[in-house]
């Protein structure tokens, strides 16, 4: 399969629509036909430049997405150990399962 090669505009479309207008880089990738990891990497190459850094409401959905993510992944972080604390040795609710008779 021949590679393909996309224009400049093209790229800063794509990333366009993903930091300006808030769609995801799955469904922008979709749309146009293009594998979602070359959006990421012209992504990642163009938000350098003046005017192609996440704006607007594309900006606040990628920042809400993120943060959401990561509160998902405290919140789990924090019930792991919650559970935990809770099966420590000397813990309240310890329940011991086998006992040794020592003579």
């Amino acid at each position: 399969m021949a590679r393909r090669k996309y224009t400049r505009e093209f790229k800063l479309s794509a990333v366009q629509l993903v930091n300006e207008q808030g769609y995801s880089i799955v469904d922008a990738t979709k749309g146009l036909g293009v594998d979602p990891n070359c959006v990421r990497g012209w992504i990642a190459k163009f938000s350098g430049e003046p005017g192609l850094a996440p704006a607007g409401d594309g900006a606040l959905a990628a920042e809400l997405r993120c943060l959401r993510k990561e509160n998902a992944r405290l919140l789990m972080e924090r019930e792991i150990l919650k559970k935990r604390r809770h099966s420590l040795p000397g813990s309240s609710r310890e329940i011991c399962l086998h006992q040794r008779v020592l003579e």
